[in-house]
């Protein structure tokens, strides 16, 4: 709500629609509310991610974890992913649009503990999903996937002096990075200077 009042303070539109993205019947819902609203949808990003770090899902079976993370960021990504960009390749006169999704910069490399076990094997799971989803929309849809660092979310604020130690010593920049840093970057990939990225 906060974010949709800054975005009308700009004199832009804004709506808040929420859905439990591990239900695939209330993401197919979220996905046909969100496209009959403006008539369309130009851009699509995909960064909503269960928390299994903070709160009362850290105290979770590592198997709890795993459950929640691959029904909301794997097949949340990829129903929503579909829905909107099948609407986008038959959208007439003007078929075309953008998909973003957001992965890790790890997954492919892995990384020790529980936490890199799964966030690796769903966030390298919505990786492939966007290679071969940006093949299947080609050449009207471009779809792109975002996979940051150490970015400082609630978890960096309060991780302990390891992980604070740790996130700047393997960042080649010597920092965390920041949602600026990612909002940045899923700009330029959502704008028409990256037209030719896929």
């Amino acid at each position: 709500e906060q974010v949709a009042a800054e975005i009308i303070s700009l004199g832009r539109q804004s709506r808040t629609m929420l859905a439990d993205l591990a239900d695939p019947a209330a993401a197919a819902k979220f996905a046909d509310r969100a496209w009959r609203w403006q008539k369309g949808v130009d851009l699509w990003v995909n960064c909503a991610g269960a928390d299994v770090l903070t709160g009362e899902a850290a105290s979770w079976s590592f198997e709890q974890k795993l459950a929640r993370l691959w029904s909301v960021d794997v097949l949340g990504t990829m129903l929503l992913s579909r829905a909107i960009g099948q609407r986008m390749i038959s959208r007439l006169p003007q078929p075309g649009g953008v998909i973003l999704n957001i992965g890790w910069d790890q997954a492919e490399q892995g990384m020790a503990g529980d936490s890199g076990e799964m966030f690796a094997a769903v966030k390298g799971a919505v990786m492939s999903f966007t290679r071969s989803l940006a093949q299947s929309l080609a050449p009207q849809v471009r779809v792109n996937c975002l996979a940051p660092g150490w970015i400082r979310t609630a978890w960096g604020e309060q991780a302990s002096d390891y992980w604070q130690q740790r996130a700047t010593r393997q960042s080649l920049r010597g920092r965390w990075g920041t949602p600026q840093d990612v909002a940045r970057a899923a700009a330029f990939l959502a704008s028409p200077a990256a037209d030719f990225i896929t």
